[in-house]
């Protein structure tokens, strides 16, 4: 039976910090772009930061669409110990033969709206 790329389990795997079980989602030669910092990581960097990343971490995956080879997902994540630190991701991951060879992601703070901006919002 062919391996099936599971967002669900590589996203509890990074949110629980959980290296070896994230090696397995990754190509050798995998890249990871975090534009929002102008990062880029090699897989074994890249488990090495999220590892080494403070603090204890929660979320949820908000939406996911799989175009061809290319899941993308919108997740939230917050701290486990000040739920008010929150962030939002979305990340285009794509895949070779259902292994991840390069992530796209992009983060923001999650906040209030700037004051002048708050009379025009409808969320």
């Amino acid at each position: 039976m062919k391996k099936q790329f599971d967002l669900n389990a590589y996203f509890a795997a990074v949110l629980h910090k959980d290296a070896a079980a994230l090696c397995a989602f990754f190509a050798e030669d995998a890249e990871i772009l975090w534009h929002n910092t102008g990062e880029r990581f090699s897989c074994s960097d890249f488990i090495r930061a999220n590892c080494d990343y403070p603090g204890e971490w929660l979320g949820e995956i908000e939406r996911e669409y799989r175009v061809g080879c290319t899941v993308i997902a919108a997740a939230r994540v917050w701290a486990k110990d000040e739920p008010s630190q929150s962030f939002h991701c979305c990340s285009f991951i794509t895949l070779r033969d259902e292994t991840v060879i390069r992530i796209d992601e992009y983060w923001g703070d999650d906040g209030e709206p700037p004051e002048w901006r708050r009379q025009a919002s409808t969320l």
